[in-house]
């Protein structure tokens, strides 16, 4: 039968209320399933304007009926968001209002091969939302534990210790395009509690004796840092001459070390040891950890878990750690041809690591620049995160360090980020730098407020090798200096595509309809203000044709449609039999380019 319309508009059949978490979950999970054009909601389903607003008739099969989808205006990275947390059967007007009903129904008109996929994002989405229930009830309690750790006022958080406070609150906030990227498959309360960023946990690390002609460390032993614990200092002293010591989280203690070392041969060799050293603290990637007695050093330890996609697991194989040190010595070399960014981009160093041949027996230890004591060190992903007291993280930046404007501080940030990424794509190199991987480093010089960007995580890029030969001749690496062939191509298109997704999406177009949202400013001024900014830099690339700007120009700025990424369907919802997806983190499907409503 047909729905009448005010069954649509909810006014009977109503299904007992969600509660805020629910909803809030539900609307974003449906969202996203419409911007991945899951089951073809986008290219099967027809706009019907009913008195309340357009809604999505998707036609179904026989088993499900045609279902009801209500829409709201979205423009961030798809034409239609979902409007209410519900999807409507339009035989019999049941509503189903959870994500268990919804993912059920879709799943329906998946193909057979798929349908495990859509039961394993049900499990996805509820564990986030018990997540986002646990972190509803702990909230104060946490900004207790901030205060007494970093002290009660944000602004006051300095140094990259100051910087783990910020982890704190980014942790608890979504991801702008990822509906389920607050949980964590498999871990308890009892484990977030104890290692989630979230919580802001102190813990020691667990230590594995590995013989060794077992461990590669390219730089030596030598290389390691100094807190690095012997054999004898963990009780192993018989160990001494023949062992060398690799961190563990204490998450992948059992089954999963065991896996490991039966993988590699090294169950009988290798020894656990039975002393816990070196106190650490999680940031905000849950999996890298900061020395709590050198915030300095941060090491990346792999966990048996996933986040972002049952597929996106956090564990390290060990050629990412060969491309992480390709990648930053990369840099190294372009900024040393551009010493007008000497003292505004800042890079960890990420050339010393460890590993046993196994993606659960690896470390790398990340070295950040010293002298940051004085600065604000804060991830961008924290920016829009309610501080305590309710506040957001930018608007107390901008009242420290731009006389009360976070517009200004956006403009400054927009400026340097795009002066600096326009200017990698020049060579031919795009970075995966999203809100994670940047960090804004604020402080006051003698001239005014000085902001920096600190870069980390250089192990994913797409780099055109015809522009990187063209650009550092001799200095340019071959493919075979790193150990993902996909990181390679021929052709501008996947450096485009990742400028686009991570740069232009996650770190500039997210804060404009981020603080619109939030009623900093209307939402054309801030859409404006990164066209703008985008545009300069662009400009300054050259955009007469075959030069770098006018790829830029063409394919960004005034493309009628940008790339976006597919993160639910590649990273859980489909194989990679049945995506395509070479990398299910640059799996893109498209979606409006909101940078051409900004045109004046």
């Amino acid at each position: 039968m047909t729905v009448p319309p005010d069954t649509l508009t909810g006014r009977t059949g109503e299904a007992p209320a969600a509660t805020a978490e629910e909803s809030e979950l539900l609307v974003r999970v449906l969202g996203a399933l419409l911007r991945e054009d899951v089951v073809g909601l986008r290219t099967r389903g027809t706009v019907l304007e009913r008195p309340d607003g357009p809604w999505l008739r998707l036609p179904a099969g026989e088993a499900t009926g045609a279902l009801l989808l209500p829409l709201g205006p979205d423009g961030y990275q798809g034409q239609y968001a979902a409007r209410l947390p519900l999807l409507v059967r339009e035989s019999d007007g049941a509503r189903l209002t959870s994500t268990d009903e919804v993912l059920a129904a879709l799943g329906e008109l998946a193909d057979p091969a798929d349908r495990p996929g859509f039961e394993a994002f049900a499990e996805e989405c509820r564990q986030t939302l018990a997540t986002m229930r646990l972190h509803t009830r702990t909230r104060e309690e946490v900004e207790a534990v901030l205060a007494k750790r970093h002290g009660p006022d944000a602004d006051s958080w300095l140094g990259l210790d100051g910087g783990l406070a910020y982890d704190t609150l980014a942790a608890r906030l979504d991801h702008p395009v990822y509906p389920t990227a607050r949980g964590r498959l498999g871990l308890k309360e009892s484990q977030l509690r104890s290692y989630a960023p979230e919580f802001r946990p102190r813990f020691a690390l667990r230590w594995l004796a590995v013989p060794r002609g077992a461990v590669t460390v390219p730089g030596g032993e030598a290389t390691l840092p100094r807190c690095w614990p012997t054999p004898a200092e963990l009780g192993l002293g018989h160990l001494s001459d023949s062992h060398l010591a690799l961190p563990v989280h204490p998450l992948t203690l059992g089954d999963p070390l065991h896996e490991a070392l039966g993988a590699t041969g090294l169950e009988r060799d290798a020894v656990l040891s039975e002393r816990a050293m070196l106190g650490v603290v999680p940031t905000l990637s849950m999996r890298t950890v900061a020395v709590a007695a050198d915030p300095r050093l941060h090491l990346k330890l792999p966990l048996a878990t996933s986040t972002l996609g049952l597929r996106n697991r956090r564990t390290i194989k060990p050629p990412t750690l060969i491309d992480g040190a390709g990648g930053q010595r990369l840099l190294a070399k372009v900024l040393a041809r551009e010493p007008r960014f000497a003292e505004s981009i800042l890079q960890a160093d990420e050339t010393v690591y460890a590993h046993a041949g196994h993606e659960l027996l690896a470390v790398l230890c990340r070295r950040y620049p010293a002298g940051l004591e004085d600065s604000a060190v804060v991830p961008m992903a924290a920016l829009l995160a309610p501080a305590p007291g309710g506040r957001l993280v930018i608007d107390l930046l901008a009242e420290r360090y731009y006389g009360g404007d976070p517009l200004a501080l956006l403009d400054a940030c927009l400026t340097l980020l795009f002066d600096w990424q326009t200017t990698l794509f020049g060579y031919g190199i795009g970075l995966e730098s999203h809100q994670q991987n940047i960090s804004l480093v604020l402080d006051e010089g003698a001239h005014g407020t000085r902001l920096r960007l600190l870069f980390k995580d250089n192990d994913g890029p797409r780099i055109n090798t015809v522009r990187l030969r063209d650009t550092l001749g001799t200095d340019a690496p071959a493919p075979a200096d790193f150990a993902d062939p996909r990181i390679f191509a021929a052709d501008d298109q996947p450096v485009l595509d990742l400028f686009t997704t991570i740069t232009v999406h996650l770190c500039a177009g997210s804060y404009a309809f981020g603080l619109a949202r939030h009623g900093r400013a209307p939402l054309d001024r801030l859409l404006a203000l990164v066209r703008d900014r985008l545009a300069e830099a662009v400009e300054r690339l050259g955009t007469a044709p075959g030069e770098p700007g006018a790829a830029l120009r063409s394919h960004v700025l005034d493309a009628g449609h940008l790339p976006v990424k597919a993160m639910v369907s590649a990273g859980t919802l489909l194989s990679k039999e049945r995506s395509g997806a070479a990398d299910i983190n640059k799996h893109y499907t498209t979606g409006p380019n909101y940078l051409l409503s900004a045109v004046t």
